[in-house]
């Protein structure tokens, strides 16, 4: 039925409109971290030059965050009344204005600006599993391959550039964000097109599940999945170079490690949806990246010499990647259509970044309170076990409309 459906949505489209919709999907996917990855690198700068205390600047990672959690429940909504393909074009018109007004360089005009990059980048993040859900039904687990690959590539690109940037180019950190500006211009020039071939009435048309997604146990097991992956790699993009500058790194070489670590989960990023969708239950995978993420956290926790320390970030890297792209493929397989796909998508994501949102400004104040990263990795490694229970439970082979 699926790929009949597929067959049916190719051929009312041609080659070159697919062409172009796939590039406007990598595009779109391209925005969905750099305005955030590349706040870790330049934060002691950014708090340096604004006096900032380390709780607030861990509350810049935090703030994106929360828009996360506000917007994701209604962004379906907005997207069933204006259609997706125009309210991806606006969201990416929300980050382009987030990005340019926070490079202003006063704390003002830096929190407007984090929140409003928080408010574009979710109304991406949601629609986007449900428009290639629809897009391509028979193919939704290799485009979300492709898709939150092109998404990592960008987040760790972000991570690498954002120091050299912010030296080499005049405005330091404040223009060091505005490159990225470019990139979301670029991407809503690429997306246009689709404003004019969208069917709204296939979105008005898909019947709502017979239960409230609320009421569904293996929604809240996605969610938790979403939120504890969230809290580990948002926790871990803004204090990761504080940690490893602690170990006695250079901030532009722990930048880069940052960088290498999301580049590590590239291969895992891509793969995982695709052997995700092959396999009958996702559990052998969810054992598989906790226990590569698990060993990399209890290297970075012993520390030592620098070997260790790369190999730490190399296998935290593989567990990132392969944990976000699972959690992103889970809403696909856990739904049977795209209003299904939305509706967990906003679900998994407001309420999985809220509690995400915590990480970054807890890890901030406990450092405060502590002045030793040692009680944080702790806590990172508790927060794998708790995401081992809800990816088990997540990665059976069940629909959220199954009785609970």
């Amino acid at each position: 039925m699926e790929k009949q459906l597929e067959q049916s949505t190719l051929q009312s489209r041609s080659k070159g409109q697919t062409i172009l919709l796939i590039a406007g999907i990598l595009l779109i996917a391209f925005n969905l971290r750099p305005a955030i990855t590349s706040v870790g690198p330049l934060i002691g700068a950014i708090r340096s030059d604004l006096q900032l205390s380390n709780g607030l600047a861990g509350f810049l990672t935090t703030l994106p965050l929360l828009s996360f959690a506000l917007l994701s429940p209604i962004a379906p909504k907005i997207g069933k009344r204006l259609g997706n393909e125009r309210t991806l074009w606006l969201g990416l018109a929300v980050l382009l204005f987030g990005i340019v007004i926070r490079s202003f360089g006063t704390i003002t005009f830096l929190m407007m600006g984090t929140a409003l990059v928080g408010v574009g980048i979710a109304i991406c993040n949601v629609l986007l599993p449900g428009l290639v859900k629809h897009k391509f039904p028979a193919h939704a687990g290799l485009m979300t391959s492709v898709y939150t690959t092109s998404m990592s590539v960008f987040a760790a690109l972000a991570s690498g550039v954002s120091v050299p940037l912010s030296h080499t180019m005049p405005g330091g950190w404040n223009t060091s964000f505005l490159v990225w500006a470019g990139l979301a211009l670029l991407a809503m020039m690429v997306w246009a097109p689709q404003l004019l071939h969208q069917n709204t009435a296939s979105v008005k048309s898909i019947s709502l599940t017979e239960q409230p997604i609320w009421r569904s146990r293996v929604a809240w097991q996605v969610t938790f999945f979403m939120g504890l992956q969230s809290f580990l790699f948002y926790s871990s993009i803004a204090w990761f170079p504080d940690i490893l500058t602690s170990h006695g790194m250079n901030l532009s070489t722990a930048g880069w490690m940052l960088s290498i670590m999301q580049f590590a989960g590239l291969p895992s990023t891509f793969l995982t949806p695709v052997f995700a969708e092959k396999l009958k239950t996702q559990r052998p995978l969810v054992l598989s990246l906790v226990l590569v993420y698990l060993l990399g956290m209890i290297g970075l926790l012993l520390g030592g010499s620098t070997p260790i320390l790369v190999i730490s970030v190399l296998l935290i890297g593989i567990g990132q990647g392969a944990s976000i792209s699972l959690a992103l493929t889970f809403i696909g397989l856990r739904t049977t259509n795209m209003e299904q796909a939305a509706a967990l998508s906003g679900m998994a994501q407001s309420l999985g970044y809220l509690l995400a949102a915590v990480g970054p400004f807890m890890v901030g104040i406990l450092f405060d309170l502590t002045h030793t990263w040692t009680p944080s990795i702790i806590i990172f490694i508790i927060i794998l076990f708790f995401m081992f229970i809800s990816g088990m439970r997540a990665g059976r082979s069940v629909y959220i409309s199954d009785p609970s």
